[in-house]
């Protein structure tokens, strides 16, 4: 018997065009948009389809606009299949960002909520750390354990730790801008096989990130939030999470805590899922999915027919 997760993808998925498909196709989807955009009090679904690249991968444009496609994905799939995800997942989760869809997926917050608090969080974030003293650089090819002794040696006093365990050899550590461009020598120095600085303008997930999680506790202090109807697997203990303030406290954790994905996966795994299912832009989390967990099979959906496919599987 096949049992399912739903995950959601984080910064990085984001490109022009996305959602457009969904929005054509699918009133309940169209709904999504519009009270994303209503909520932000601007156009964001114009930016997504055809707007500036650069201006959609800024991180407070980028986190609302990956949600709302993400959620525009569940709306039509339920609308389609004519079910609740809550009837059809043993479980959610998402990455960084996309742990705000699994929380709305799951019924935790609404949709124009959630895009408050994506817009504010990427607000925050970039508001942390003066813009070129902190950055993120993806090591391939490299464990936890290296990638953590790696931080060690190249920090020499300054912030540099784990943001993203992705698995599958994928490490994204993150810190201020000389720890990082020396922890890219001493990674091709240990014969790691890449180490790439990131295009990102903060340091997301370390503790430099401390003053938006600051902000966050504050934000989500006063958000209604309701305990999920699918459980959750939180991105910093890779365990599920079902209380409502326990949602809060780890979305405040996990603005400058590490995205431990690969146990994330492993976790669901562990917990007999058998397939799982990235909901929204991109395909990266299926990707990490097959090196991580094999046995899983894994899938996307983001588009009308990728839906319909989807709906089969089901």
């Amino acid at each position: 018997m096949s049992v399912h997760a739903f995950v959601f993808p984080g910064q990085g998925s984001q490109s022009v065009g996305m959602g457009q498909a969904l929005y054509d196709a699918f009133p309940v989807a169209r709904a999504v948009f519009q009270e994303v955009d209503d909520a932000l009090g601007e156009h964001l679904s114009r930016l997504m389809f055809e707007g500036d690249a650069d201006v959609l991968t800024q991180t407070e444009n980028a986190q609302p606009a990956l949600f709302a496609v993400s959620l525009a994905a569940v709306r039509a799939l339920e609308a389609e299949g004519g079910f609740a995800l809550a009837d059809k997942a043993a479980l959610v989760a998402g990455h960084s960002l996309g742990e705000y869809s699994a929380l709305a997926a799951a019924g935790t917050l609404g949709v124009a909520e959630g895009a408050r608090l994506l817009r504010l969080r990427g607000q925050a974030m970039q508001r942390a750390v003066p813009a070129g003293e902190g950055g993120m650089a993806a090591l391939l090819g490299v464990e936890a354990e290296l990638a953590q002794e790696i931080c060690a040696e190249a920090a020499q006093g300054e912030t540099l730790e784990i943001a993203n365990d992705n698995g599958g050899g994928q490490i994204v550590v993150s810190g201020k801008m000389g720890a990082i461009d020396r922890a890219i020598a001493l990674a091709k120095e240990k014969g790691i096989k890449r180490a790439v600085k990131l295009p990102v303008s903060a340091p997301f997930h370390s503790s430099l990130m401390a003053p938006a999680a600051r902000e966050m506790e504050e934000a989500l202090a006063k958000a209604a939030l309701n305990a999920p109807r699918i459980a959750v697997v939180a991105n910093v203990t890779a365990a599920k999470v079902t209380d409502a303030d326990a949602v809060r406290a780890l979305l405040v954790q996990q603005v400058t805590g590490t995205v431990r994905w690969r146990e994330t996966v492993q976790a669901t795994e562990a917990m007999g899922i058998t397939n799982m299912h990235e909901l929204g832009a991109g395909k990266v989390l299926c990707g990490l999915a097959r090196r991580i967990a094999p046995a899983l099979k894994a899938d996307n959906a983001g588009t009308p027919s990728e839906i319909e496919a989807l709906l089969k599987a089901l």
